[in-house]
C-alpha cells in the first residue's frame, strides 16, 4: 500500500505541479531517502503531497512567502519530515531565483563612466560662472583704469634745468667777464679747446653760419661766446688769435683751471685731458651749445646732430616762444 501511495503521489506531482528549477545537492539529499523508497513509515500522505506541491508551485511562482506557508501547511498535515522536505523547497526554489537574478545582474554591462550627467551639469554650470564673473571683473578694472587715467591732468612743469650760475673769467682781451655781463642780450654758449684738431672747428664755424641767417631774417642779435676747457695752454693770446677766425662777434673767455672747472661744472660740462704726450694732448668734452635767455637763464642746448639751418630755426623757435610768454 505505502509503495502504491508513492507512485501515486509522484504521478501527481508529476501531473499537477509545474516545472521548478533544479534542487540544490543539501535539497537532494533531504528527498534522496523518499525517491529511492527508504522513507520511514508515515513519511508521507496524501494531504502532505499536496503540501509538497503547493510549496514546490509557490516557490516556482517566486513567493517566498507563499512556500513557506505551504510548508507550514504539509508540516501540519503530514509531518516533520515531509515539512522538512516542503521547506527545502521552498528554499531552494526561492534562492535559485535570487542566484538567478544574481547573474543576471553580473552578466548586466555597467554603462556610463565616472562623470554622471548631474555632475556633468554642475561643472557646466560652474565653469559658465567663472567665465562670467571674470569678465565682469575684467571689465570693472578696465572702466577703473579709464577713470584714473582721466582724473590724472598733465603736470605743469615749473622752473627751468639748473644749468647755468655766476662766473669770473678773462675775455679774449685779458678783461675780467662775469655772468652779468651778458644780462639783457641772448647768448649762446659752446666749450671747447683752441687745439682742437676737428670738431671744435667745424662747431663754430656752423654757430657763425647760424647767428648770421638768424640776423638776416629775424634782425636779432645773439651773442656767441667760447669757454676754454684747456686752461693750461688756451692764454688770453691764443684765445684772442682763435676767435677772430671764426666770427667778428664771436667772444673768447678762458681763466684759471679752477675758474674754468666752476664754470663747467655750472653748466653740466664734461671734459677731461686724453692722449697725454708731454705738451701735446687732447681735451674730451661734451659738445654743446646753450642757448641762454636775456636773464642769462637755460632755455635750450643744441647738440652736434643739428645744421646750421636746424640751429637757426631752432633758436628762433625758442626766441619767439619766449616772447610770446
Amino acid at each position: 500500500m505505502r509503495r502504491q501511495a508513492l507512485q501515486l503521489l509522484g504521478r501527481a506531482l508529476r501531473i499537477s505541479a509545474p516545472s521548478a528549477p533544479p534542487l540544490r545537492r543539501p535539497q537532494l539529499a533531504a528527498v534522496g531517502g523518499w525517491r529511492s523508497g527508504a522513507a520511514p513509515a508515515g513519511f508521507f500522505s496524501t494531504d502532505a503531497a499536496a503540501g509538497v506541491s503547493a510549496a514546490a508551485g509557490a516557490a516556482q511562482g517566486g513567493s517566498r512567502p507563499e512556500a513557506a506557508a505551504a510548508a507550514s501547511s504539509a508540516a501540519a498535515q503530514g509531518g516533520s519530515k515531509s515539512a522538512e522536505v516542503a521547506a527545502a523547497v521552498a528554499q531552494g526554489s526561492g534562492g535559485g531565483g535570487q542566484d538567478g537574478k544574481s547573474e543576471q545582474d553580473k552578466g548586466k554591462s555597467v554603462r556610463g563612466g565616472p562623470v554622471s550627467w548631474l555632475s556633468f551639469l554642475l561643472l557646466l554650470v560652474t565653469g559658465g560662472g567663472i567665465i562670467v564673473y571674470y569678465d565682469k571683473e575684467k571689465k570693472r578694472q578696465i572702466e577703473e583704469l579709464k577713470n584714473k587715467t582721466n582724473s590724472v591732468k598733465p603736470a605743469q612743469t615749473v622752473g627751468t634745468a639748473a644749468i647755468g650760475g655766476p662766473f669770473s673769467l678773462l675775455n679774449h682781451d685779458g678783461k675780467p667777464v662775469t655772468e652779468k655781463d651778458f644780462l639783457g642780450k641772448w647768448t649762446l654758449l659752446y666749450f671747447g679747446f683752441t687745439h682742437c684738431p676737428d670738431i671744435c672747428p667745424d662747431e663754430l664755424q656752423k654757430m657763425s653760419a647760424a647767428l648770421n641767417k638768424i640776423k638776416e631774417k629775424e634782425k636779432l642779435d645773439i651773442v656767441p661766446v667760447f669757454i676754454s676747457v684747456d686752461p693750461e695752454r688756451d692764454t688770453v693770446e691764443q684765445v684772442h688769435d682763435y676767435v677772430k677766425e671764426f666770427h667778428e662777434d664771436l667772444i673768447g673767455l678762458t681763466g684759471t683751471s679752477e675758474e674754468i672747472r666752476k664754470v663747467a661744472r655750472a653748466y653740466r660740462v664734461y671734459y677731461m685731458k686724453t692722449e697725454e704726450e708731454g705738451s701735446d694732448y687732447l681735451v674730451d668734452h661734451s659738445i654743446v651749445m646753450y642757448l641762454m635767455n636775456p636773464k642769462m637763464e637755460f632755455v635750450k642746448f643744441f647738440g652736434k646732430n643739428y645744421d646750421e639751418d636746424t640751429l637757426a630755426q631752432g633758436i628762433i623757435k625758442e626766441i619767439r616762444e619766449h616772447k610770446s610768454s
